[in-house]
């Protein structure tokens, strides 16, 4: 399971990709599971690192989802219309888990 960091904004985004692109390789399995869980702030960033993340791991063969979401992040993927991508992956269903 990768785990986003608390502060998740462009200042932090590219290293913050860099980092789980990383562990994207490294993860086990097909399976790939993000806990969005310690996210406290974070801005439209997020929506695009986790969207990168999702193609990284549909590359690789693996699955992406994405679990514990705040609902300011929910609210971001929808008002930018692009929760019906992350919920072909399960993530959207999952992410208030």
């Amino acid at each position: 399971m990768l785990l986003l960091p608390a502060t998740l904004t462009t200042r932090e985004a590219r290293d913050t990709l860099r980092m789980l692109s990383q562990a994207l390789q490294r993860e086990p399995g097909n399976d790939v599971v993000v806990n969005a869980s310690s996210l406290q702030q974070f801005d439209t960033s997020a929506v695009a690192v986790l969207l990168e993340c999702q193609r990284l791991a549909q590359a690789w063969g693996k699955s992406f989802e994405i679990r514990q979401a705040p609902a300011k992040l929910l609210s971001l993927i929808k008002l930018y219309g692009v929760d019906s991508l992350l919920s072909r992956s399960g993530s959207a269903a999952a992410a208030s888990s």
